[in-house]
């Protein structure tokens, strides 16, 4: 620790010896990461040492190598330092090529890394590195296991946009369950803010001709939807610039559409997509995410062609609707997702349902729908059409048509006609969307559906889990944009791949993780003793054949920096589907585990090398400073 770096350092200790709270302020001064339920512990452990509640600057020099100094750093920085004390340029660059596999660091890269994470001058000028300055970088995102590359928009954004993965919401604006909980804005605003690109917004009549989003049907609470729009306009394009999608599922009489196209137009402005760019209406691809940045775009029934929408731009319509028949139409209720005024089926009955009648009864009688114009011509690219099945769209189906499928009747689908889902989803934006049962918005897993190149797999964003963190963790890609290109052989409509039968797609991986150690974790909730006894497990998610799981042994009492050194292989057929999640938990009893953090990202953005693994929180917050720490390799 270099003192004459912080001049506060011995003001803060110029009146004698300072408590907890003093300890807590010059760290924070200082900038350090620490956990407070750590720190107390060792700070309680130093005092105990002594009577008294209060610190000597040499006890405070001893708590601070117990959180920053850390072991496993010291024997790297020892393997390629001189003297113990020193690291040259020269030995940093060894460093980098040889172990962290930056063949093509030099020089440059090296200085650059000096100057950025060397705290002491003098060291800093002779183009050295200090252990400190060595800790420093190892703590840096550059040795995160996150390639940095991928934190921003890296990838291809001028194809069509059913050629992207598309980071989507269901009923967004329920922040609990399906039945009683509270709808509220902040659902909106916090799946924007976490780059969500197509929002669910259910639309009713309300009163004084004023629509109202809730779930319909339920005893869910009520929002206006002119409020919801305010709150989109407000926060569409503040994680993301490329298009936003709101998939209305419409309730409302035509008289309260055409207040919702009022809406729209009036309060989301030039953001509104309401013609065809170029006004081109006889297209037969989509335009990509980059022709239609900063664009919002409305995901309903359609009356018509866009030609006629075209031509209807010109006159005043007010007040006209047409009918469409359902059978035209798109809607999420597939899988009773709208629930019947007498709420949920019985289970038995949901059963006995499913086995005389494996995919949903549609009514003989078919039912028809009015929409008003006016919300009729909103809609562009993404007109809601009700899936018949494969062949018919492949005949019928036009390309800014797009369908929603449950999720139960796309799993089937997906069970036994796989390459006829795939070349559909190579032409049209499918939208999968969570059963009707699932009552206390729990999700489902969003990997077989991606697997097929589904492009909008909606998930409940307010329900925390493994399928929200592998929803996470697969948006964390190319920037956090809410956009990922999907791989060659989801885009190529003669494409041969399918989850079971990966073939020639097959470009097989072998992944070596040397899970080294713990630092911070946060503690158990059940430790009175400021432990855990953590175990770490490492899942891939993928295709089938590359779906796997290795657990860690358990290290008794040691939440602090818990000790592993176990390497643990995985080989990997299709790793651009593959995700592969860490997750951390404490291990109360054999059969009992407890949460910790976990993190998931795709297995093409791993970082080889020493590399620190950053922890999040059940809801998907960062704990500032817990990780774990590994050696990750691959051929």
């Amino acid at each position: 620790m270099d003192e004459n770096r912080y001049p506060f350092f011995s003001n803060d200790f110029k009146n004698g010896n300072i408590d907890l709270d003093g300890c807590i302020r010059l760290l924070e001064k200082m900038q350090i990461n620490f956990d407070e339920y750590h720190l107390k512990h060792i700070f309680k452990k130093t005092i105990d040492k002594h009577s008294g509640d209060i610190i000597s600057m040499d006890d405070f020099r001893a708590i601070y190598r117990a959180l920053v100094h850390r072991p496993e750093f010291e024997e790297l920085f020892k393997a390629y330092s001189i003297d113990g004390n020193i690291l040259p340029d020269g030995q940093l660059l060894k460093f980098l090529a040889k172990e962290q596999f930056q063949t093509e660091a030099n020089e440059t890269t090296v200085l650059e890394i000096i100057l950025k994470y060397e705290p002491i001058d003098e060291v800093r000028k002779r183009r050295q590195m200090s252990f400190e300055g060595f800790i420093r970088y190892m703590n840096s995102d550059e040795c995160s296991i996150f390639k940095s590359q991928h934190r921003s928009v890296y990838q291809d954004m001028t194809q069509p946009l059913c050629d992207y993965f598309i980071s989507s919401s269901h009923n967004t604006y329920l922040i609990a369950d399906q039945l009683v909980g509270p709808s509220h804005l902040w659902g909106y605003t916090s799946a924007l803010l976490k780059g969500c690109r197509c929002l669910e917004i259910d639309c009713w009549d309300g009163h004084n001709n004023e629509p109202i989003v809730y779930h319909g049907h339920t005893l869910t609470s009520k929002i206006p939807f002119r409020s919801v729009i305010h709150v989109i306009e407000k926060y569409a394009f503040m994680s993301s610039p490329y298009p936003l999608v709101l998939s209305l599922e419409n309730h409302c009489s035509p008289k309260q559409q055409e207040v919702m196209a009022f809406c729209l137009k009036s309060i989301l402005g030039d953001k509104l997509l309401s013609s065809p760019l170029n006004g081109e209406v006889d297209m037969t691809r989509l335009p990509s995410p980059e022709a239609l940045k900063f664009k919002v775009l409305i995901k309903n029934k359609k009356v018509g062609t866009l030609e006629q929408s075209m031509l209807r731009i010109e006159e005043e319509y007010g007040g006209e609707a047409e009918e469409v028949s359902d059978s035209d139409v798109a809607s999420d209720d597939d899988d009773a997702e709208v629930l019947p005024p007498g709420g949920p089926r019985t289970p038995s009955k949901r059963k006995g349902d499913r086995r005389s009648s494996p995919l949903p009864q549609k009514k003989s009688k078919v039912q028809k729908t009015k929409i008003a114009l006016a919300l009729s011509d909103l809609v562009v690219y993404t007109k809601s059409q009700k899936f018949v099945g494969f062949e018919h769209s492949m005949q019928f189906q036009k390309c800014w048509e797009n369908n929603s499928i449950g999720e139960s009747r796309a799993r089937k689908l997906a069970r036994v006609s796989a390459s006829q889902f795939i070349a559909h989803t190579t032409r049209f934006i499918t939208r999968i969307y969570p059963k009707g049962s699932r009552m206390k918005s729990s999700n489902y897993n969003p990997q077989e559906f991606w697997n097929i190149g589904c492009q909008m797999v909606a998930l409940n964003f307010q329900t925390p889990g493994p399928f929200m963190e592998l929803q996470d963790g697969k948006f964390l890609d190319n920037g956090g944009c809410g956009y990922v290109l999907k791989p060659a052989f989801l885009r190529d409509r003669n494409t041969t791949f399918t989850p079971r039968n990966v073939g020639a797609h097959s470009k097989p991986m072998s992944l070596s993780i040397r899970l080294i150690s713990g630092h911070q974790l946060p503690p158990s909730a059940m430790s009175k003793t400021n432990k855990a006894d953590p175990t770490v497990q490492i899942e891939i998610y993928g295709v089938p054949e590359d779906q796997a799981k290795k657990r860690s042994s358990v290290i008794k009492s040691n939440a602090l920096c818990p000790r592993w050194n176990e390497t643990f292989s995985f080989n990997i057929q299709v790793p651009e589907l593959a995700m592969i999640r860490f997750c951390v938990e404490d291990e109360v009893s054999l059969v009992n585990k407890d949460f910790l953090g976990q993190y998931t990202l795709p297995v093409m953005s791993l970082n080889t090398g020493y590399r620190n693994i950053p922890l999040l929180s059940k809801d998907g917050t960062k704990l500032e400073s817990a990780s774990l720490f590994a050696h990750v390799w691959f051929y």
